[in-house]
């Protein structure tokens, strides 16, 4: 866009080329209709009625007629006849030269030789035509002739040019001086309205304290002083504002619970991040209560409640649980509106779920057991010395055994109370993970064996240490392997590689025992939680084996992953950073 310089210049260098060209066009008609009227003038006072007669008289010469009518006219000063430019022609009466003063033998025919063959007088002129001429026609009694006068408009074309020239000079003095007087009075004005444009942008930058200086009483200096009025007024009320706005803002993002005020319309006015994460939508002015809280209360008897009271609710979004303190308020004087405050009760209402699940199962794992030893030892009571001794010591021997599993479930749960409370003490030292690997093997060897499995092991050498509880790691690898031999029927396959991916250690297990249901996956790590209840208590699982491996794995920042085809076969895979050395 053009800046307001350019359009003032551009305005005045218009202005000037119009004036030039109205007034240059102006002289230049003026000046041809000058030379045009004082020809005919000329003319009319040359041929007056005299001169007429005395052309009409030689006209009546048998011979001469023509030459002596052309030296008549030839001496008369009036018609200016220089050969150059004006010249004077004897015509016959069909326009043919009969003499001329510059000799030549045929003029054209132009509308005023045509009047003067009709009898009349011709005598009409135009700035247009690029000539100026009168035709007289002369009646010599037996001989008609027509006395004609033409001016080429040399001395007309002349003028013209040089008139031209002197308005083309005219025009470029102008253009200079109007191009100085534009920029000067653009700058007059461009300057205050420069300094007007730097404080809008520091007023839209939020910088208010520097006032524009009023350099002058004109409109400009007035609108100077209204800006800077402007602008201090716009200072306080932004910073009354602000003030109000830091205060809701330190109250809102601070609040765990959510808030969302409503006003008399129902329509949302302020809401904090908390309400917005907890509701899972983005809240605008455009939502309102019947959308949000619709189905958990009235918008209108909430409205209609005395001040001291309140409505409680609950509200469920996705996994969230919601508990909702609903309470009407004073908005303005024309009317009320109504605040919500809500809290997160998930975890909460999951922490429960899951102290009800804990009890109910350390309940029911330890009321079987309990229920075997009471049962046998009230067989082994009222039977007395009754029972064969071999059947005696079966029953003291499945006593013991529910015993051990007892004591099994409670020293598991010890373990994960004492994780839950960051209690529980690790011997930390650096040892081969590959040892940890073998040892492991060679433990779980004969018992593969027992159940003709076929247990292969591949561990490259060179493995790199890993810094952690070397009997906490070979417990969860323990474990691992254990489960692959219970759940895997007589005669399978158990394979447990070793290796390296990248700055970290791994060993795999797989099988191809009864695998695990995909459905059954995600939740292996609940705490006892078993696919196969039935099988897992009959081999003596507790269910919390791979809670206590997850757990384990944690401490050391290691991994665990888990992949299963049921009826295919398992695969769990145990990730811990390497110890590398130094060089």
């Amino acid at each position: 866009m053009r800046s307001l310089r350019t359009k003032m210049m551009m305005i005045m260098v218009l202005l000037i080329l119009a004036l030039m060209t109205v007034v240059g066009s102006f002289l230049i008609n003026g000046v041809g209709n000058y030379y045009i009227e004082e020809f005919y003038v000329q003319m009319e006072q040359t041929f007056s009625q005299d001169f007429i007669a005395q052309l009409q008289e030689l006209a009546a010469l048998p011979a001469d007629g023509p030459a002596e009518m052309k030296q008549l006219l030839m001496s008369q000063s009036d018609l200016g006849i220089d050969l150059t430019r004006r010249n004077v022609y004897i015509l016959d009466a069909r326009g043919q030269v009969l003499d001329s003063s510059n000799q030549a033998d045929s003029v054209s025919v132009t509308t005023n030789i045509l009047e003067a063959m009709n009898g009349q007088v011709g005598q009409r002129g135009s700035i247009a035509s690029s000539i100026m001429d009168l035709a007289v026609p002369i009646d010599g009694g037996s001989s008609r002739y027509i006395v004609y006068v033409l001016d080429n408009k040399d001395t007309v074309n002349a003028l013209t040019s040089q008139l031209f020239s002197i308005i083309l000079q005219s025009l470029v003095l102008g253009l200079v001086i109007c191009v100085v007087l534009a920029f000067l009075l653009s700058q007059i004005l461009i300057t205050p309205i420069r300094a007007l444009t730097a404080g809008t942008r520091q007023v839209a930058a939020g910088e208010f304290a520097q006032a524009l200086a009023v350099t002058s009483r004109d409109e400009i200096g007035m609108l100077t002083r209204n800006f800077n009025h402007m602008s201090q007024v716009l200072q306080n009320t932004i910073s009354q504002v602000e003030n109000e706005r830091n205060k809701l803002s330190t109250l809102f993002l601070h609040m765990t619970d959510g808030v969302v005020a409503f006003g008399p319309t129902g329509q949302v006015i302020h809401h904090n991040p908390a309400a917005s994460r907890m509701l899972s939508r983005n809240l605008t002015a455009e939502d309102s209560f019947d959308e949000i809280f619709g189905q958990e209360a009235s918008f209108s008897k909430l409205l209609d409640l005395k001040r001291s009271e309140y409505l409680e609710g609950q509200k469920r979004v996705g996994d969230r649980e919601l508990e909702l303190f609903m309470a009407p308020f004073s908005a303005d004087k024309t009317g009320g509106g109504v605040m919500v405050v809500i809290h997160d009760v998930t975890e909460q209402r999951k922490s429960e779920q899951t102290r009800r699940e804990f009890v109910a199962n350390v309940s029911h794992e330890l009321r079987t057991p309990l229920t075997n030893v009471k049962s046998y030892a009230e067989t082994l009571l009222d039977a007395g010395d009754d029972l064969p001794p071999e059947l005696k010591k079966n029953f003291l021997g499945v006593i013991v055994s529910e015993a051990d599993r007892m004591t099994r479930i409670v020293k598991d749960l010890l373990t994960l109370t004492k994780f839950d409370y960051g209690k529980m003490e690790m011997n930390l030292t650096r040892f081969p993970f590959s040892k940890a690997v073998e040892n492991v093997y060679q433990a779980v060897a004969l018992d593969a064996k027992n159940h003709r499995h076929t247990l292969t092991l591949t561990c490259p050498d060179g493995l790199p240490d890993i810094h952690g509880d070397r009997e906490r790691i070979e417990q969860v690898i323990m474990n691992i392997v254990s489960n692959a031999i219970k759940y895997t029927a007589d005669g399978g396959q158990i394979d447990i590689t070793a290796g390296t991916k990248g700055d970290k250690v791994f060993v795999n297990v797989s099988d191809n025992g009864i695998g695990i249901p995909e459905k059954d996956l995600p939740r292996l790590f609940e705490r006892f939680y078993r696919v196969d209840k039935a099988r897992s208590r009959e081999s003596g699982g507790t269910g919390l084996g791979l809670s206590i491996a997850k757990e384990i794995l944690n401490q050391h920042q290691g991994d665990i992953q888990i992949e299963s085809v049921y009826g295919e076969g398992t695969s769990v895979t145990i990730t811990l950073p390497a110890v590398r050395d130094e060089t």
